[in-house]
């Protein structure tokens, strides 16, 4: 069934649901457990419930008379992994409740109707399903790869385009009109509100799912085409199985996305090149297996500089805390990759540095040679790695540095191993050998 099929007799009054009070205690549940920063008055996930208390009756009669105004969203900046800037217009907290609770009535009535091959935003559905797609694509001999890139998708969505296609499904005209008033609430940028003529912004609980019903009729676009693709959210790669079929589908696609729906594509960054040397979500396709990307892997190096950084100012139980965190959510996302090659030699260059930080926190020659004698250097060695001037660096790599601050040492303090993390998320076990010392079954790729 597509979206254009959904019948509209059953969508009269929705706003009754949206505003049911299991409905709202649900959405205030979601949006607490989501923390979150307050928006433009201040009010805060804490201080909500009795905001609430105060102010709800008030608003929910504004609603139903169709009179409720949302306020402009606050305008903050997120630094990305890769360099630059993200945008994103945080609600406040009572305008994230009644988004998330819009956003539970209106995902039971799209969601049967989206393409399998959209995997962002949705339940059940992840990341790693849309990667694990590509491959078999690939796998199956289309690895030609038509990457569009959408400039600031989410920033440029037309709002005639978005509110023709919600009216084509919601027949209750006061809903359609609750969600454009959320639409148009502006941003505040500095001291002053600036109208929000175009956009969902990123930030409110239901930009996600309206993303998806505009995105929508792109994958059935191409699916009425006939076109192999998987696209998380705004991220989008179709795969073909030559140059020349690849190029004129970019043409083609780039039209219907720039007439039909009024998106604009960044043609700079869009391409077609072989899946080989491409990245979708973090990953690319070599040969036929997964591997993370070389900016990827850029963006976990320049990450792990900062959180073993000599300046940092903490204490070594602290920083292995957070490198832990950190290691683990990588893992988490990228350990679905099937390249052994650099793994233990991240574990290797992570070891160093924090041999690193240890060295300069000792600090003193005093200190360093008596947490040198704890760690079992003899008395000469401790004395002369003590009071060497060489650098932090270079003294993170001698022999002696690593057997006093061994790798088994460094785990007893706290430290995970990319390559136990990786050997996990790939699903290897541990085995024993006849001398009862133990081996991982891991590739020597």
């Amino acid at each position: 069934m597509t979206q254009d099929e959904v019948t509209t007799t059953t969508t009269d009054d929705l706003l009754d649901d949206v505003l049911d009070s299991d409905n709202l205690a649900r959405a205030w549940k979601r949006v607490k457990a989501n923390h979150g920063a307050p928006g433009i008055d201040g009010v805060t996930i804490e201080d909500f419930a009795a905001h609430a208390r105060a102010h709800w009756p008030a608003v929910r009669g504004q609603i139903r008379q169709g009179r409720y105004q949302p306020q402009a969203v606050r305008r903050v900046y997120i630094p990305k992994p890769g360099g630059g800037q993200r945008m994103l217009g945080i609600p406040t907290v009572m305008d994230r409740v009644i988004q998330q609770a819009i956003a539970q009535v209106l995902t039971p009535i799209f969601e049967p109707s989206f393409s399998a091959s959209s995997f962002g935003f949705r339940p059940g559905r992840n990341a790693h399903q849309a990667i694990r797609q590509v491959q078999a694509i690939v796998t199956d001999g289309a690895h030609i790869a038509v990457d569009i890139d959408l400039a600031k998708f989410f920033d440029t969505v037309n709002h005639d385009v978005l509110m023709n296609l919600l009216g084509r499904t919601i027949a209750d005209k006061r809903l359609l009109a609750l969600i454009g008033h959320d639409l148009r609430a502006g941003v505040l940028v500095g001291e002053q509100v600036q109208p929000s003529e175009v956009g969902t912004p990123q930030g409110g609980p239901l930009s996600p799912l309206l993303a998806n019903i505009v995105l929508h009729q792109l994958d059935l676009e191409l699916q009425r085409r006939g076109h192999r693709f998987a696209r998380y959210a705004d991220d989008l790669v179709i795969l073909v199985r030559s140059e020349r079929a690849a190029q004129r589908v970019m043409g083609s696609i780039t039209r219907y996305l720039e007439t039909v729906l009024k998106l604009v594509v960044n043609r700079a960054k869009s391409k077609v090149a072989p899946m080989s040397a491409c990245a979708f979500l973090g990953f690319t396709i070599k040969g036929k297996k997964i591997r993370w990307a070389d900016k990827a892997l850029a963006d976990f190096k320049h990450r792990i500089r900062e959180l073993t950084r000599r300046s940092w100012g903490v204490s070594m139980p602290y920083r292995l805390h957070r490198l832990g965190q950190y290691l683990r959510g990588w893992v988490g996302y990228f350990g679905i990759s099937q390249y052994y090659r650099p793994v233990p030699e991240l574990d290797e260059w992570i070891r160093r540095r924090l041999r690193m930080c240890y060295w300069k926190q000792w600090r003193w020659a005093r200190t360093k040679i008596r947490n040198l004698l704890a760690l079992g250097v003899s008395l000469k060695s401790a004395i002369q790695h003590g009071v060497s001037s060489n650098s932090y660096w270079q003294m993170s790599r001698t022999q002696v540095i690593q057997q006093a601050v061994s790798n088994a040492w460094l785990k007893e303090q706290g430290l995970l191993s990319v390559k136990d993390l990786w050997c996990k998320a790939q699903g290897y076990t541990e085995k024993r050998d006849k001398t009862n010392r133990t081996s991982s079954r891991v590739p020597t790729c």
